[in-house]
């Protein structure tokens, strides 16, 4: 078996896998090396969240054109992502409520079914919830949550219609580099040959950057979540929601649980080799007391599980997308936790820029590598002052 393609792609996670796929498309082939089993970083420790509310329009129109993907799963990528409707919530201090009339003025005016509804609405939607700390929020109804883990799966199948390769166990050692091009890559499993070698290594990224010469300002950063068993006066099914008031987001899962995550206090610069089995220490009962607070009822429920997962974080918790260092090297990192819903649109715009030379269904430029050089660093018109944008 020939280990030379047109492009090699460091990571087999979400992001690795619809490069493939789009790259596939376009007539290139790729070779996507994994170093353990596909979506066994990130991705699979993902919350699955759909939703297309950013503070940052580049980043809503990406979210906007991969739920395409996600509504329509089987006919533009076939087999299944697991994707559930349920509504989406973004829950405000009333401090940020022209922020948040801001940001859902942009998605509208994109196309994104997003509405400014009152407290009463979302208690008419969900009537468990607390309803008395907030005034308005952002409802899209059309939003909800999918299977991280078959969503990678079914596009790495779809890839290898395309005649992309998935070499799994596989570790990269070093980039391969002739007068200032990328060549190929070394591994523990031989040498690999391609003009071009994308960075999708996820909370890896800055340790492959650095094999290429670059300095990538990539972090890691840990989530955990827990699952908890709902009592029967909730609802199985009911808006996800992301809540900045208490800085965390909840949604339901199958089989009866809610799973909870929080965004403060979470470690960053860790090794991203950590222990994901169990959370950290004192996250599960901080988790339970934060929806307790928006959901009095979830205080019946009973633990299912609790589990960790690291991913890349950059400076301005915005991704870096495009070319870097030596010619035919591009980085596809540093999500900061928000990577899972954009990677459709991601893989295709990074497909457009290797083989165009631009992406052209969505303007990723401003996510441009060296923006951290010149200081460029990104905001959005409408932030929320926390790390949700």
């Amino acid at each position: 078996m020939s280990n030379t393609a047109d492009a090699i792609i460091i990571g087999g996670g979400i992001h690795g896998a619809s490069l493939a796929f789009h790259l596939g498309q376009r007539g290139l082939k790729a070779i996507v090396l994994e170093k353990e089993t596909l979506a066994a970083g990130a991705t699979g420790r993902s919350s699955g969240v759909v939703r297309m509310h950013y503070d940052f329009e580049p980043e809503s129109r990406l979210a906007w054109e991969s739920f395409h993907y996600f509504r329509n799963w089987a006919d533009m990528v076939g087999g299944e992502s697991g994707f559930t409707r349920t509504g989406f919530l973004q829950i405000i201090s009333p401090e940020y409520e022209d922020a948040l009339r801001g940001n859902v003025a942009m998605h509208q005016r994109i196309g994104i079914p997003s509405l400014l509804i009152t407290a009463d609405d979302v208690r008419r939607l969900a009537p468990h919830f607390k309803t008395n700390d907030f005034n308005i929020a952002a409802y899209e109804p059309e939003s909800g949550y999918a299977d991280p883990s078959a969503a990678a799966a079914s596009l790495m199948d779809a890839a290898k219609q395309h005649g992309a390769r998935l070499e799994q166990g596989v570790t990269v050692t070093g980039i391969q580099l002739a007068s200032g091009k990328v060549i190929g890559v070394s591994t523990t499993n031989g040498d690999f040959s391609a003009p071009i070698v994308v960075n999708a290594a996820g909370p890896w990224a800055q340790s492959v950057a650095a094999m290429a010469g670059v300095e990538l300002p990539v972090d890691t950063w840990r989530h955990d979540v827990a699952f908890v068993r709902q009592p029967k006066t909730i609802p199985e099914t009911y808006p996800l929601a992301l809540d900045s008031l208490h800085s965390v987001y909840f949604r339901p899962e199958t089989g009866g649980l809610t799973l909870i995550g929080l965004e403060d206090n979470n470690p960053i610069g860790e090794s991203p080799d950590g222990f994901t089995d169990r959370a950290h220490p004192g996250f599960v009962e901080r988790a339970i007391d934060r929806i307790c607070i928006r959901i009095p009822g979830m205080e019946a429920g009973e633990l299912h599980s609790d589990q960790g997962g690291y991913d890349g974080i950059t400076p301005d918790q915005r991704a870096i997308l495009g070319q870097i260092g030596p010619e035919g090297f591009y980085a596809q990192c540093g999500f900061s936790g928000t990577g899972f819903k954009l990677a459709p649109a991601v893989g295709l715009c990074m497909s457009e820029l290797i083989v165009d030379g631009e992406g052209k269904t969505v303007d990723i430029t401003a996510f441009d590598p060296t923006r951290f050089e010149r200081g460029d660093l990104l905001k959005g018109e409408h932030d929320y002052g926390d790390i949700w944008h």
